[in-house]
């Protein structure tokens, strides 16, 4: 059997409208700096992938619906998806502070009051 394939090209015009909407990397203009964005980050992993393969049709559903929220994309340089976003996802909380030395995980535990 096949894998399903979820970028398709839906996807590829979704995509391109959206960085064509927000052309810069949200992580690099944290830091000051403008660099293109050229992939469409889902901010939640919608996992769609696991829900084809082998998920009920309740968790495509819902998989399917993260997927193609808008409000869970965020543009990002390949650079940051491949490496802060990835690291971000694995330990469960953003990375990084902003200009004042807060951090940027609104959860982070000196941040709560």
């Amino acid at each position: 059997m096949s894998e399903p394939r979820i970028y398709n090209s839906r996807w590829d015009k979704a995509r391109l409208s959206f960085l064509k909407a927000h052309p810069l990397c949200i992580m690099c203009h944290r830091q000051h700096r403008a660099v293109p964005a050229t992939v469409v980050d889902h901010i939640k992993p919608h996992r769609l992938k696991e829900a084809l393969n082998g998920g009920t049709q309740e968790e495509i559903a819902k998989a399917q619906k993260l997927f193609w929220d808008k409000s869970n994309w965020q543009p990002l340089c390949k650079q940051h998806h491949d490496s802060t976003k990835q690291r971000e996802e694995k330990r469960g909380h953003v990375i990084g502070c902003d200009e004042d030395g807060l951090p940027l995980d609104p959860q982070a535990h000196w941040r709560r009051r």
